[in-house]
C-alpha cells in the first residue's frame, strides 16, 4: 500500500552524494549510538517530469545485449528509478543501514511500455519490513507512470537485506527453508565478466557502489573482489530472453551468490508456449561453470 504522505522532490537525487551520505550517516550513528528506530518511513518519495537520456540508454543497450529501439528496457527502467528508492533507504528515520544492503530478489510487472522520449513520474516507497534468518528485510517499491496519468505503466518491488541487523520486536523465522539442490544443465550461453564490468554498469545506471568498482573499493567494504551488479546479471538475462516477450510482461529474479570479477557465468533459458503456440514464459540461471554454483535464477512470462 502506498503510504498517504508524498514528500515531492524536485529532481532525481544523485546516488554519488547518496552514498557520500550514507557513510555518513552510518559513522555519525557509531558515534553517537546504535539508532533505535524499529519502522519504516510513512512516506514515499516523488519526481515528476523525468526523461531518459537518449545517450544513455544507448549506452545501456549496448552494455547489456538490448536490440537498439525507443522502448525503455524493463531493466534501464529500475536503473532509472533506483536513485529515487535509495533516498528512501538514506532518509534519518530508515530504521536499517543502507550500506551493506544485500540485494535478494525482484519482482517487475511491465503494464505498458515507456519510450525515450516519454516523460514519466516515478514514486518510490518501503513497506513490508520483516525478520530474515540472517537479520532484517524489507521491500522498495517504485512505481513509474506516464506524466499525469493514472496508470501504472511499470512496477517494481525489490527485497533487500541488513544482514546481521535484528530489530527489537520483529520476529525472526524460526528455521531457515531447505535449500533446492541445484545441478547445472547445458547452458545456452556463455558470459566472459572483465574486471571492470562493474565500472561499465555503474557508467550508465549511475550506481557506484564501491563494492562494484575494484578489488580495493570492494576489500574496504569486506569484499575480496569487486562483484557484478546484481541488475546486470538480471538485466542481460532478459536481454538474452529476447524480443519474444513482446512489450508488457513480468518478470521475477532472485539473487543467491555474487558474482566475483572477472568471471564466466554459464546460463540456461528454457521457453515455454501456450495452448495456442505462441511464447508464454522464460526461465532462466546463471552459475559458475567451474564450481557449479547457482548465482541467480528468474522467469519472464506473459501477462
Amino acid at each position: 500500500m502506498t503510504p498517504s504522505q508524498p514528500v515531492i522532490l524536485g529532481e532525481m537525487p544523485a546516488l554519488s552524494k547518496q552514498y557520500v551520505n550514507a557513510a555518513a550517516t552510518a559513522a555519525r550513528r557509531r558515534i553517537l549510538g546504535t539508532h533505535t528506530g524499529t519502522t519504516l518511513p510513512l512516506c514515499s518519495h516523488e519526481v515528476r517530469g523525468v526523461k531518459a537520456g537518449a545517450g544513455n540508454l544507448t549506452a545501456y543497450q549496448h552494455l547489456v545485449g538490448e536490440t537498439a529501439s525507443d522502448i525503455l528496457p524493463a531493466g534501464f527502467i529500475h536503473a532509472l528509478a533506483f536513485p529515487l528508492a535509495m533516498s528512501v533507504m538514506n532518509r534519518d528515520d530508515f530504521p536499517l543501514p543502507l550500506l551493506g544492503m544485500i540485494h535478494l530478489e525482484n519482482h517487475v510487472v511491465q503494464s505498458a511500455p515507456v519510450r525515450f522520449t516519454d516523460v514519466v513520474d516515478i514514486r518510490a516507497w518501503a513497506e513490508n519490513l520483516r525478520g530474515h534468518r540472517s537479520g532484517t528485510q524489507l521491500d522498495l517499491v517504485a512505481e513509474v507512470r506516464g506524466a499525469g496519468e493514472d496508470m501504472i505503466r511499470w512496477r517494481g518491488v525489490s527485497s533487500y537485506l541488513a544482514k546481521g541487523v535484528f530489530l527489537p520486536g520483529i520476529d525472526k523465522p524460526s528455521a531457515p527453508s531447505t535449500p533446492v539442490d541445484f545441478t547445472a544443465p547445458d547452458p545456452t550461453a556463455l558470459w566472459r565478466l572483465g574486471v571492470d564490468t562493474g565500472r561499465a554498469y555503474a557508467a550508465v545506471s549511475g550506481d557506484f557502489n564501491p563494492i562494484h568498482l575494484s578489488v580495493l573499493s570492494a576489500k574496504a567494504l569486506g569484499m575480496r573482489r569487486s562483484i557484478a551488479h546484481g541488475m546486470y546479471l538480471a538485466s542481460r538475462a532478459l536481454a538474452d530472453v529476447g524480443a519474444a516477450k513482446g512489450e508488457t510482461f513480468s518478470w521475477q529474479l532472485a539473487f543467491e551468490a555474487p558474482v566475483f570479477l572477472p568471471a564466466q557465468v554459464a546460463l540456461d533459458i528454457s521457453t515455454g508456449q501456450g495452448s495456442d503456440g505462441g511464447w508464454r514464459r522464460s526461465d532462466y540461471v546463471g552459475w559458475n561453470p567451474k564450481s557449479g554454483r547457482k548465482h541467480f535464477s528468474g522467469t519472464v512470462a506473459a501477462l
